[in-house]
């Protein structure tokens, strides 16, 4: 199967190959905010209020803020780690 995979990498151009990616990049992106618009609605605000106003401080730690908290956190990394890639993808670095 690596073998398949390699020789079909290899038999892309340039273009092809960074439009695979980018539209990979563009998927996960679109993943990572639905997560955020997902928390934004539940929590009445960003990512950045919710750690300001220690909501998973306030709700005693139980396991759903906890765990929103860490989705939501992976959510924004994902988002900004995306967009830095879409941005490199498109510059040609």
């Amino acid at each position: 199967m690596k073998a398949v995979l390699q020789k079909q990498i290899n038999d892309m151009t340039d273009d092809e190959l960074k439009d695979v990616l980018r539209r990979d990049y563009l998927r996960r992106l679109n993943r990572y905010r639905m997560t955020d618009n997902f928390f934004i609605k539940k929590y009445g605000m960003d990512f950045e209020g919710f750690e300001k106003t220690k909501v998973v401080e306030k709700a005693g730690y139980t396991f759903e803020v906890e765990s929103d908290a860490q989705e939501w956190e992976l959510a924004i990394d994902g988002i900004k780690t995306m967009e830095r890639r879409l941005k490199e993808l498109s510059s040609g670095n």
